[in-house]
């Protein structure tokens, strides 16, 4: 059985590396699991994710809590709230096809901002709300 963390982690990286507009924003295919150092900026990323058994009498799921963080160098939050509206866009009720498991609901449910290494960096946390049953 795979595990409806990884499966979901992946459709989301195929969704949103298909999105013309995204790849648009983000200057190209700066879409990772985990960004390397040294990749440049605008970028989105995972981040935290928690998981838990979201079963019933008849068949096993999961509830997960997952946050996309995207990181912009540019002055002010303007760009990297572009790219979270965009990325909301993308994936909120998102008909996701996963390996393994059936998406049941994909829904945003906050964003939050912040600025990073003394103002260096503009950042937007993503929260998504999912919910999938086991094949």
């Amino acid at each position: 059985m795979s595990s409806p963390v990884l499966a979901l982690r992946r459709a989301i990286l195929a969704a949103l590396a298909a999105d013309s507009a995204l790849l648009s924003l983000l200057g190209g295919a700066h879409i990772y699991d985990e960004a390397p150092p040294g990749v440049p900026t605008p970028r989105v990323a995972f981040a935290d994710v928690q998981s838990r058994d979201w079963s019933a009498q008849s068949s096993t799921g999961s509830e997960q809590m997952l946050t996309l963080t995207v990181w912009s160098g540019g002055r002010g939050m303007r760009e990297s709230l572009d790219i979270a509206d965009r990325v909301i866009a993308v994936l909120d009720q998102a008909p996701l096809t996963l390996a393994g498991h059936s998406l049941i609901d994909l829904r945003f449910i906050a964003l939050a901002t912040k600025r990073e290494q003394a103002g260096r960096y503009a950042r937007a946390d993503v929260r998504f709300r999912a919910t999938t049953e086991t094949i």
